[in-house]
């Protein structure tokens, strides 16, 4: 005799309101432990890279490896964005220096727009797009052909042996493509406002030189190796968590990207506020 189910009813089934706190209680928990993972591979990549150095035991051929790889797939794009981030800096700011009768500025504000926001954060998304979308593609290929699992059953670190020279590579060709972004965008400014917006030579160069010090190229720099940073390891993380077939794959790739490109944006708002407040900017 088949049993009969009791039919729901208002009472039983749950409300719309604890099913909404029930899933965001477990995104929330979930995004904390996804977190807490990838601190985990941050500070193992750190400290196992020191480790390896000491030893003598690092991976430098791989790590150069990495390094061309990462730069055939960003070089051209960086020109790519550059150029057309120095011509809308420079004829946006232009309009409005223009209208307040300072056409001298335009060197100044357009060059520390392209150092200071423009170069690292071009150069996260670049690497946040293709350099975490090759790095997670290729770990979790490898963690659904169960490499992983077979390297972690000889006693060796998938940390060790993947992703530091990924993490090192990543931190060599960051400062690269910063400093690239920034000549390429600096120069289509340049151009810009020489051709375009009847600025001299010799006035954009020298409010360029007046306002813009070192530390501000060094500051651009050391963004864009934080960024590099942490899109390695965002990416790592996902690949090396890969799961359910080339679907899983898909899937961890799609969350690198994504939440590469959110942590660059809010990572750079924290350090822009810092910066500010202890590097204000120089006036001449």
């Amino acid at each position: 005799m088949t049993p009969i189910t009791p039919t729901p009813t208002a009472s039983t089934k749950p409300s719309p309101g604890r099913v909404l706190r029930d899933n965001f209680s477990e995104t929330v928990v979930s995004s904390l432990r996804t977190f807490g993972r990838a601190v985990d591979v941050a500070i193992e990549t750190v400290t196992g890279t020191v480790a390896d150095v000491a030893r003598g035991k690092f991976q430098w051929k791989e790590t150069l490896h990495q390094s061309w790889y990462l730069l055939t797939v960003t070089a051209i794009p960086a020109i790519l964005m550059a150029v057309p981030f120095g011509v809308i800096v420079s004829i946006q700011v232009g309009n409005l220096i223009h209208t307040l009768g300072a056409d001298s500025l335009l060197g100044a504000t357009g060059g520390l727009g392209v150092i200071k926001q423009g170069a690292p954060m071009a150069t996260g998304f670049l690497l946040g797009g293709a350099g975490a979308a090759a790095i997670a593609a290729d770990l979790g290929a490898r963690t659904i052909r169960e490499e992983i699992d077979a390297l972690k059953t000889m006693g060796i670190s998938p940390i060790s042996r993947l992703v530091i020279p990924r993490a090192v590579a990543m931190l060599i060709v960051a400062p690269l493509l910063n400093v690239l972004i920034i000549f390429v965008g600096v120069l289509a400014g340049y151009a810009i406002a020489i051709g375009g917006q009847g600025v001299t030579p010799g006035s954009y160069w020298a409010t360029f030189g007046s306002f813009t010090t070192v530390i501000d190229v060094w500051i651009s720099i050391v963004k864009a190796m934080i960024f590099g940073f942490l899109v390695v390891v965002i990416a790592c993380q996902r690949g090396l968590e890969a799961k359910g077939g080339p679907r899983g794959v898909a899937d961890g790739v799609n969350a690198a990207v994504v939440l590469s490109v959110v942590s660059i944006v809010v990572v750079n708002l924290l350090i822009t506020q810092v910066t500010t407040m202890f590097v204000p900017t120089r006036l001449a």
